[in-house]
């Protein structure tokens, strides 16, 4: 298990997230940006930031998206891209009020309900259908 600076155990991940969270939250207010982070323009940036994740796989091929990580530099910058991506959604929630583990935990429940295991392949049916 992993251990923060000071040594002491990391807390429970839903935990953590909502440590993170407020820790955004904070950050922001000490800039006040409060006034910049409405729902559309987080959802803006959100958009902007997971275009950015795209931008990095837009000409691979699937095998080399596959070892994407396998370089320091591109591990990198896939890691940024999802912490950006990661930090304006957690944004967007706190200011919406949205708990994104519920939120999460709910729609995975729909998805269950919406396409049961039946053993069929996977390609007969696909969440953009």
């Amino acid at each position: 298990m992993s251990t923060a600076p000071n040594d002491e155990p990391e807390p429970p991940h839903g935990e953590r997230l909502y440590q993170l969270q407020r820790r955004l939250a904070d950050f922001a207010a000490a800039r006040d940006w409060g006034p910049y982070h409405t729902p559309k323009n987080l959802a803006v940036a959100l958009s902007v930031e997971a275009a950015e994740l795209v931008e990095i796989f837009q000409w691979l091929t699937p095998e080399q998206s596959a070892a994407i990580m396998e370089k320091p530099e591109n591990a990198h910058r896939v890691a940024d891209e999802v912490a950006d991506v990661l930090a304006y959604l957690l944004q967007f929630c706190e200011v919406l009020g949205v708990d994104v583990l519920d939120a999460l935990a709910a729609k995975i429940e729909r998805n269950e309900a919406r396409f049961p295991a039946t053993g069929g392949s996977s390609a007969d049916r696909h969440s953009s259908e």
